[in-house]
C-alpha cells in the first residue's frame, strides 16, 4: 500500500495523473480501513480477554467460599468483592501510573495517574482494564491465606496497598517496557541479554499474593482449633465442596484469558506464513494450560490416594489450580509435552509444602502461599528450564537465550532466578511491615470470642445460611435453626426439635 502511496509513479504506469491520484486515494482509504479493523480485533481481542479474567474473581470467591466454614461466608465473599471494588479505585488512581506510566525509570512509572493523558497511540482503555484484572487476581490470592480470622478494616488496607503499590511495583519491572528486568525493554538493554519472561504471572501474580498471604498468615497465627496442645495438625474442614469444584472450574474458564489474552493482540503474522501466526501462538497457549493443570490434577489425586488412602476432590482442584499457576509464566514458550512435566512438578510442590506447612503449624485455609506462592516460583524457574527458541524468538526477538535444557545456557535461568529472589524480597519488605503494624494496631485480627462465634454473625449481621421451615417463623431466633424433613406418613410420629448449627 506504501508503494502505490505515491501517485507520480502510478501515473507513469498509467500514463494518466487524474487517474492515479483517484487510485491512490482508494487504495491510501482501503489501508486506512485495514489497519482500523486491525486495532479492532486486536482490542476486542484484550477486552474479551480482560472479561475472563475478571470472570476468575467470582472462581475465588466460591472457592473461598466452599473452603471456610459456613459461619465465615459472607465475611470471605465481601472480602472478594471488596478487593474489586477498593482494587479498581486504587489501581485507576495509583497503581497502573506506578505499573506502566511511561516515559520512567527502570525502578517505577511516572505518568497516567487517574488515566490522565491516557490513552496513548500504542495503548487504549482495554489494556488498563486487562491489567486492572489481573491486579485484583493478586489480592484476591492473598485473602485465602488469611480468612476467618482476620477484621475487615485490615482488608480494606491491605488490598488497596497491594494493588496501588506493591504489584504494580513488580509488574513496572518485569513488564513495563521500562522496567530493569523486563524481557520487552524498549532499549534492548535487558537483563543478560534475555530478560525475564514471565509472561502471564507465575511471579508478578502468584507469587505477589502468594508471599503476601504468607506474611499475613504467618503475622496473625493459626486459626482456633486449627492445631492441638502437641503440635498435630487439626482438619478444619471448609463447608461446601461443590462450591469449590464450582470457583475451580470458573477459574479453569477465566485462566483462557489470562495465558492466552497476555499477547494483547491476535491479528499479527510470523514470517509471512498466512496459516501461522499469533493466533496459532495464542491456540498453543491455551493447550499448555490445559495440560499443565490437568496434569496436576491426576498426580494430585493419584499421590493423594497412595498417601492418604482416598480420593479427595478438594486436594485435585487444589492441584489443578497449582499447575495453572505454574504454567502461567511459560505457557506461551514451552512445548505441550513440557506443560506436561510442568504440571506433574507443580503437584509434588504443592503436597511437599503442605507438608511442610503442617510440620511448621502454619495455617492457611486455602493453600494460597503453597499454591500461588510455591507452584509460582516452579513456574518461574520451569521456564527458565524448557522455553523453546523458537517461541522466545517469535515473542521477544531474534537472538535471545532459551531455556537451559533446550540448548540456551543459563542466562535465562539466571534471570528468573533472579527474579524470584527479587520478589520475595520486595513483598517482603512491604506486606511484612504492613501486617506487622496492623498487628501491633490491633486491628488484625478478630477477638478470639468472634473468631468462635463467626464472623457472619459478630461482623456482618447474620448468617449466610437460612435454615428454617417453620411458616410462621415461630423458630426464628438468634441462632441459626435447621429443621429436619421427614417423609409424609400416616402414622403420628413425635416432633423432631430443631437442630442448632450456630456452631458450625
Amino acid at each position: 500500500m506504501a508503494s502505490l502511496s505515491c501517485s507520480s509513479d502510478l501515473a507513469t504506469l498509467i500514463n494518466h495523473t487524474a487517474a492515479a491520484n483517484y487510485l491512490c486515494n482508494q487504495f491510501d482509504s482501503i489501508s486506512r480501513k485495514l489497519n482500523d479493523a486491525t486495532y479492532a480485533v486486536d482490542n476486542t481481542y484484550l477486552l474479551f480477554s480482560a472479561y475472563l479474567v475478571f470472570a476468575m474473581q467470582l472462581g475465588f470467591a466460591m472457592l473461598c467460599a466452599g473452603s471456610v466454614r459456613a459461619k465465615n461466608t459472607m465475611n470471605i465473599m465481601l472480602t472478594n468483592v471488596l478487593d474489586a471494588a477498593a482494587g479498581g479505585l486504587s489501581y485507576y488512581l495509583f497503581g497502573f501510573a506506578f505499573a506502566f506510566g511511561a516515559p520512567s525509570n527502570g525502578f517505577i512509572g511516572r505518568h497516567f495517574f487517574g488515566l490522565r493523558d491516557y490513552p496513548t497511540r500504542s495503548t487504549d482503555y482495554s489494556f488498563f482494564l486487562y491489567q486492572w484484572a489481573f491486579a485484583i487476581a493478586a489480592a484476591g490470592i492473598t485473602s485465602g491465606s488469611i480468612a476467618e480470622r482476620t477484621q475487615f478494616v485490615a482488608y480494606l488496607i491491605y488490598s488497596s496497598f497491594l494493588t496501588g503499590f506493591v504489584y504494580p511495583i513488580v509488574s513496572h519491572w518485569f513488564w513495563s517496557g521500562d522496567g530493569w528486568a523486563s524481557a520487552t525493554r524498549s532499549d534492548g538493554n535487558v537483563l543478560f541479554g534475555s530478560g525475564v519472561i514471565d509472561f502471564a504471572g507465575s511471579g508478578v501474580v502468584h507469587m505477589v499474593g502468594g508471599i503476601a498471604g504468607l506474611w499475613g498468615a504467618l503475622i496473625e497465627g493459626p486459626r482456633i482449633g486449627r492445631f492441638d496442645r502437641t503440635g498435630r495438625s487439626v482438619a478444619l474442614r471448609g463447608h461446601s465442596a461443590s462450591l469449590v469444584v464450582l470457583g475451580s472450574f470458573l477459574l479453569w474458564f477465566g485462566w483462557y484469558g489470562f495465558n492466552p489474552g497476555s499477547f494483547f493482540t491476535i491479528a499479527k503474522g510470523y514470517g509471512g506464513l498466512g496459516y501461522y501466526g499469533q493466533w496459532s501462538a495464542i491456540g498453543r497457549t491455551a493447550v499448555t494450560t490445559t495440560l499443565a493443570g490437568s496434569t496436576a490434577a491426576l498426580t494430585t489425586l493419584f499421590s493423594k490416594r497412595l498417601l492418604v488412602g482416598h480420593w479427595n476432590v478438594i486436594d485435585v482442584c487444589n492441584g489443578l489450580l497449582g499447575g495453572f499457576a505454574a504454567i502461567t509464566s511459560g505457557c506461551a514458550v514451552v512445548e505441550p509435552w513440557a506443560a506436561i512435566v510442568c504440571g506433574f512438578v507443580a503437584a509434588w510442590v504443592l503436597i511437599g509444602l503442605n507438608k511442610l506447612a503442617a510440620k511448621v503449624e502454619y495455617d492457611d485455609p486455602l493453600e494460597a502461599a503453597q499454591l500461588h506462592g510455591g507452584c509460582g516460583a516452579w513456574g518461574v524457574l520451569f521456564t527458565g528450564l524448557f522455553a523453546k527458541r523458537e517461541y522466545v524468538e517469535e515473542i521477544y526477538g531474534i537472538g535471545r537465550p532459551c531455556g537451559a535444557l533446550m540448548g540456551g545456557g543459563g542466562k535465562l535461568l539466571a534471570a528468573q532466578l533472579i527474579q524470584i529472589v527479587v520478589v520475595c524480597g520486595w513483598v517482603t519488605v512491604t506486606m511484612g511491615p504492613l501486617f506487622y503494624g496492623l498487628h501491633k494496631l490491633n486491628l488484625l485480627r478478630i477477638s478470639r470470642d468472634d473468631e468462635t462465634a463467626g464472623m457472619d454473625l459478630t461482623r456482618h449481621g447474620g448468617f449466610a445460611y437460612a435454615y428454617d421451615d417453620d411458616e410462621d417463623g415461630s423458630s426464628r431466633g438468634v441462632g441459626l435453626m435447621m429443621r429436619k424433613i421427614e417423609p409424609a406418613s400416616t402414622s403420628p410420629s413425635p416432633p423432631v426439635p430443631p437442630l442448632s448449627i450456630s456452631s458450625l
